[in-house]
């Protein structure tokens, strides 16, 4: 059943304390949980569909209080949500919450996991969810995981009973986890991974469920509970300083483009899981009963038990160093193992807690945080030994950059830094630094990995390994450290990056949809940057074979890495209504790059280098307008603003707190940002202003907002009442319920077709009471779902409109889409016939 490889090695190794992007720095509480979880041989593991679906408590207790190797695996990336933190979404978004998921592990102590499947937003079922993810690679994504990671307890955070019932990405999270139980020990399934891992089968299967998926407190203190398992959650951790409550709020407050900052519970907190498949547990509170989690689990492992409990019982606190030579000890006894899952993941284990015991600080920096392929850097290594422990230094070796041979047993005395600097043009990666499950072009539902060794993982995380060959009390070690930048900043100080390998040029076009609302041609330009010195060659602009662009070619040249140059193409689109693709390449001798450079910069997460196709969407769209100036309230972020210049519109920023009927009077149209009724709390105390502008003849127009947690619930002059509807079915008929409407009808005559080539979803959280003041514009519904009619409300306030809608514009403008405009355009244009 167990079967250990080199590619496993490397998974273990991956998913290592280096997930951090600084060196850790431990506490001797941290170094005795760290041995605590090294003298525990059960893991768990956790499943749901997106970033934020976890439950952190229970994976804060799991790894911090019962030691268990505990993971999340989250079937998506969360790239179909919101962002609260800034202007990115779709694959963009992914990569913020990646990183996000990756920062909450580190706090919990839990590792993390993906498929390849991609969030394509809201779904109703889960029958639509795994025909657009492909249910068989998604289903093999998870069996390959838990093959990978054997986990003895295995725990679904959703009801897999129920389906069409909550959001389909939710419910079949379950159902391939209840699938995958049964599949993963069968080495007929799934044969590659098999082959490659072994099989391999979990004791049980859990749903972690709570009195929310009962309906109420009191139906779930009438519910049967003979299937439940109730474990304590709550403890309090004196060697850290924190409940386990406290630790799980500051794993979920790391969620931030998705607003989830939360408050540390303290103070007992039960959760409860539904047993589903496997052996039921004897003893209710022990979710590992009856599984051996001992060193006795592996053959051999007695001995080397004995004299870590040893260890972990009279842990010396005072001065850790003291331990080293029984832990060398340990660490002799696992090498000689025969080949486990075990003994890879133990000998990690162990090897950094033999360092943390000697303050043993292992650091290897970049002299530039960015470099293009075989470009020449230096890299400094940092060595000392805080401790009194005999080490030495051997060799200092890499695949991508060479070191000095001389080097030879160095002794690392004991608060005496040792520094050594790489060879000069060595360094020879070739392979460029960018999200690997963004490399390929996918589908809508599922991203495309060639590499099998990386499906499942975070990230790419050893890219750069740097190993040190050392010997410690006489035995040979070998620790490595992944290659970092870092720089002095004066307000943060110390600051860690990771370091990138990007190509020689890139290029961008800044406005990524290009909108034509008129037959006149436009000055397109192309920002060029250098990725090294001395930099010059040609640079076109592909085009739809019906448009024109001059001039064809342009030369440039760049002297500086880092230095930027613009130039412009005319753009001429055809007579008719057309769209495509505006695609900068350059060619610098026969080598053709055609890559945008997009930096995620953030301070809750490392900085990111995203690489992705250069281009822009360029649209001729047959629209009319009325009105010039538009004032915008921002809410949670979006690009409507943007949007709007595109067809000619002046928009101003509006500060929510100076709003006053007065000031807006100067704007043809107010429109508010989505989420901003959730997001913006002067809101609260704005509204009566915004109806005197509405009353005084402006027209206002309200983005969707969510339900949950409003600023206020008076959102507009006549009642008004948010649901939760929905339609996420970009295709679903569309039905004209006011046809004369002047919104369907003035300046632009919408149709049909302007309800063709929409992105994603129509529309979200829809209000489902209203006032008679209100017309229902449209009508449109899910496949077996009733009809909603809330989705563009419009009603005349003394000599103005007031708008409501919960049309998804801030997907459909940025991606293009030409009805959404002339739609949008109507709205603005409202009361100007």
């Amino acid at each position: 059943m167990k079967k250990i490889t080199i590619t496993l090695l490397l998974f273990i190794f991956c998913l290592s304390p280096l997930l951090a992007q600084q060196p850790q720095k431990p506490t001797t509480s941290e170094i005795y949980h760290k041995l605590q979880k090294l003298n525990f041989l059960g893991a768990a593991l956790y499943i749901a569909a997106h970033p934020d679906d976890e439950n952190q408590r229970l994976i804060s207790y799991l790894s911090t209080d019962v030691h268990a190797r505990t993971a999340y695996l989250s079937i998506t990336r969360g790239d179909g949500g919101q962002n609260l933190v800034g202007p990115e979404i779709r694959e963009l978004l992914g990569v913020i919450r990646t990183q996000e998921l990756l920062v909450a592990r580190r706090t919990d102590g839990g590792e993390q996991f993906f498929t390849r499947a991609n969030d394509f937003g809201y779904s109703k079922h889960p029958d639509e969810t795994l025909e657009i993810w492909n249910e068989k690679e998604v289903l093999g994504d998870v069996v390959m995981t838990i093959r990978k990671f054997q986990p003895d307890i295995i725990i679904n955070r959703f009801d897999y009973k129920n389906p069409g019932s909550t959001h389909g990405h939710h419910t079949a999270s379950a159902m391939l986890s209840m699938d995958a139980f049964d599949l993963v020990g069968d080495a007929s399934k799934y044969p590659e991974t098999a082959k490659t891992y072994g099989t391999w089968q979990a004791k049980r299967l859990f749903f972690n469920t709570s009195w929310w998926f009962y309906g109420s407190k009191e139906k779930f203190a009438k519910a049967d509970k003979s299937k439940l398992v109730e474990v304590e959650t709550g403890s309090y951790y004196p060697n850290l300083g924190l409940s386990n409550g406290e630790i799980a709020a500051l794993s979920r407050s790391m969620h931030k483009s998705q607003g989830f900052g939360n408050t540390g519970i303290r103070g007992s907190q039960i959760e409860y899981l539904e047993f589903l498949k496997g052996d039921f547990p004897k003893n209710k509170s022990n979710l590992f009963d009856g599984i051996n989690t001992t060193w006795t689990r592996i053959e051999g492992g007695k001995v080397i038990g004995s004299i870590l409990n040893s260890l972990e019982k009279d842990f010396n606190f005072k001065n850790p160093s003291e331990m080293i030579p029984t832990l060398m000890e340990a660490y002799q006894l696992i090498q000689q193992l025969p080949e486990d899952h075990w003994k890879a993941i133990k000998l990690e284990e162990i090897k950094s807690i033999i360092a943390d015991c000697a303050g043993l600080y292992l650091e290897a920096v970049a002299s530039e945080q960015r470099v293009s392929p075989r470009g020449n850097i230096s890299v400094t290594i940092e060595a000392i030994n805080r401790s009194n422990t005999v080490i030495k230094l051997g060799s200092v070796r890499s695949p991508i950059v060479s070191f000095p041979s001389t080097l030879m047993a160095t002794p690392l005395k004991k608060d005496t830094k040792y520094t050594l600097e790489s060879t000069e043009y060595t360094f020879s990666e070739t392979t460029f630094s960018t999200p690997y499950w963004l490399k390929e072009e996918g589908t809508i539902g599922m991203y495309k990995v060639t590499d099998k060794n990386l499906i499942g993982l975070p990230e790419r995380m050893m890219r750069f390994p740097i190993t040190f060959s050392l010997t410690i009390e006489g035995v040979s070690i070998d620790i490595s450290k992944n290659l970092l930048y870092k720089y002095n900043d004066p307000v943060k100080g110390e600051v860690y990056q990771p370091f990138d390998v990007l190509p020689e040029v890139t290029s961008s076009i800044p406005e990524k949809v290009i909108v034509f609302s008129t037959n006149d041609a436009k000055q397109i330009p192309v920002i060029i940057k250098a990725g090294k010195d001395d930099i010059n060659g040609t640079v076109t602009l592909q085009h739809p074979s019906n448009w024109t662009v001059t001039p064809t070619q342009q030369e440039f040249t760049l002297a500086k890495k880092g230095e930027e140059k613009t130039v412009f193409f005319t753009v001429q689109p055809p007579a008719n209504q057309s769209e495509g693709l505006l695609q900068p390449k350059i060619q610098i001798g026969d080598k053709t790059f055609d890559k945008e450079l997009v930096e995620i910069a953030y301070n809750h997460i490392p900085y990111q280098s995203v690489l992705l196709p250069s281009q822009a969407k360029a649209v001729h769209i047959s629209l009319q307008k009325k009105g010039e100036s538009i004032g915008y309230i921002k809410g949670a972020g979006d690009a409507i603003p943007e949007s709007l210049a595109q067809i000619g519109y002046q928009v101003t920023t509006v500060v929510p707190s100076e709003i006053t009927s007065e000031k807006l009077q100067e704007f043809d149209a107010i429109v508010v940002g989505i989420r901003a009724y959730n997001t913006v709390p002067e809101l609260a105390f704005k509204q009566t202003e915004l109806n005197k502008y509405v009353e005084n003849g402006g027209t206002l127009i309200l983005q969707y907002n969510t339900s949950h947690r409003l600023v206020t619930k008076e959102l507009a002059p006549y009642e008004l009442e948010l649901s939760r509807d929905r339609v996420t079915d970009e295709f679903s008929e569309v039905t004209f319920l006011a046809p004369k409407h002047p919104v369907l009808n003035y300046p632009n005559k919408i149709t049909q077709a302007d309800f063709v080539g929409w992105v994603q979803e129509r529309g979200l959280y829809f209000p489902n009471k209203w006032a008679k003041e209100f017309t229902p514009i449209l009508g449109m519904h899910d496949k077996n779902s009733k009809q909603t009619k809330g989705s563009l409300l419009v009603a005349q306030y003394g000599k103005g409109y007031y708008i409501y809608t919960g049309i998804s514009f801030f997907r459909e403008l940025p991606a293009g889409v030409s009805g959404a405009y002339r739609l949008f355009a109507n709205l603005l244009s409202v009361g100007k016939e």
